[in-house]
């Protein structure tokens, strides 16, 4: 039982973590920002754009609404798919650090999948375009991910000190 409630706890931490990064730093009054001021070619100007990847929009400003939907597509099956890969493999990663691999590849191939799937509802569906954007998906998952396996981590060592 106590396996059982470690692996909940880390699925749920890491889903809140995915959660607050797409909201965060997905909406659009953040993705306008680092477009117009992380344009250096440094490390964290690289940073504060990847972070804004899975958009989403309120208002479609200049964007056709075929691409706002899929772009509010996008950043929901993101949250789905991290959801689902970390709830079938929770409970069998043992310790902190398959916890931390498993969070950040969860967010590597779930933000992959999204962005392949989302990239044919676009008005420049090609399939040249959904592994670009499936390319750009997997760049987020892999500077953007391990701040999601570190929560799952943290919460995998918390849960089994507390259940001990």
């Amino acid at each position: 039982m106590a396996v059982l409630t470690r692996a909940r706890t880390s699925t749920g931490a890491g889903v809140l973590a995915i959660l607050i990064l797409v909201l965060a730093f997905g909406n659009q009054a953040y993705s306008e920002w680092a477009d117009k001021h992380a344009q250096g070619n440094n490390a964290w100007d690289l940073l504060l754009r990847t972070l804004s990847w899975p958009r989403w929009f309120i208002t479609p400003g200049n964007l056709p609404n075929q691409d706002v939907i899929a772009y509010d597509v996008r950043a929901l099956l993101l949250i789905v798919f991290v959801a689902a890969i970390l709830a079938m493999a929770a409970a069998s990663v043992v310790g902190s650090l398959g916890g931390f691999l498993l969070g950040w590849f969860s967010v590597i191939l779930g933000g992959g999948v999204a962005a392949l799937l989302t990239a044919f509802i676009t008005t420049q569906a090609t399939f040249y375009n959904a592994l670009l954007s499936a390319g750009a998906a997997s760049v987020y998952g892999l500077y953007v991910g391990w701040i999601v396996g570190i929560v799952s981590a943290a919460t995998r060592r918390s849960a089994g000190v507390a259940a001990a």
